[in-house]
């Protein structure tokens, strides 16, 4: 048959063809299993990795009064946490801020540990005190620490009071509108233990009552007899 001696011909082209092409399944096979193993690795740190966040928030008492939180958005824990700051400039009301930064230790002498999701906050600044320049205030904070099994990170991070321009709000945070109406009953409460405030009761008294039912009973007497039917006369002669 001429196909078989085609085949038998070109027997040793047919080989090196297949070899060819197991080569290369056996290569993309192999960067397949590297890609996978190299993911894998990659899932596992991500679940064991930490992640030191240092932000700024408003409090609800009032939009001009801001906290600093340190927080570990990470899924494993962050051990010898240490901060550089830097301000972009010289400013007075700049050095202001990261003077009131490092004033708190957690800046200054770092942090030993933080859990994942654990934070650590502090009231920072009011927009109130000083100059207006202060929102424009952009400070550099740079986060040093390690996880579980010594690995070293640094992670920058950037404080830019310039995105508060413009903010405002409408309204109370309805926590601090409930926690305060907590605080009036609770003091309300307390002056009525105390004495301190006496309740304004209108006392209704048996007597009271006797009156009112007399007074009931008059008002009744004198509705039926204005609707007594008149007596009927007989007829004169």
């Amino acid at each position: 048959m001429s196909w078989i001696d085609e085949i038998n011909k070109n027997a040793g082209l047919i080989g090196l063809v297949f070899s060819l092409v197991v080569t290369v399944a056996t290569v993309v096979t192999a960067w397949l299993n590297a890609h996978l193993v190299s993911e894998t690795r990659k899932m596992r740190e991500a679940q064991t990795e930490p992640h030191i966040q240092v932000t700024y928030r408003t409090r609800d008492e009032g939009i001009n009064f801001l906290d600093v939180a340190i927080r570990n958005i990470g899924l494993g824990p962050a051990y010898e946490i240490s901060f550089s700051l830097r301000s972009e400039n010289t400013c007075e009301e700049k050095n202001d801020l990261v003077d009131s930064l490092q004033t708190l230790n957690c800046f200054s002498k770092g942090l030993t540990y933080l859990g994942p999701d654990q934070e650590f906050s502090s009231f920072w600044t009011s927009l109130f005190d000083g100059h207006t320049s202060k929102l424009n205030t952009r400070i550099h904070i740079t986060c040093r620490y390690r996880n579980a099994t010594g690995e070293q990170y640094e992670i920058p991070c950037v404080l830019d009071l310039s995105e508060l321009k413009g903010i405002s709000r409408i309204g109370e945070p309805p926590l601090l509108k409930i926690g305060k109406q907590l605080e009036a009953i609770a003091k309300d409460l307390n002056h009525l233990s105390t004495g301190f405030k006496r309740l304004r009761v209108d006392a209704f008294t048996q007597t009271d009552r006797d009156a009112e039912h007399a007074k009931w009973e008059t008002q009744r007497a004198e509705l039926a007899e204005r609707h007594k039917p008149a007596e009927s006369t007989g007829p004169t002669s």
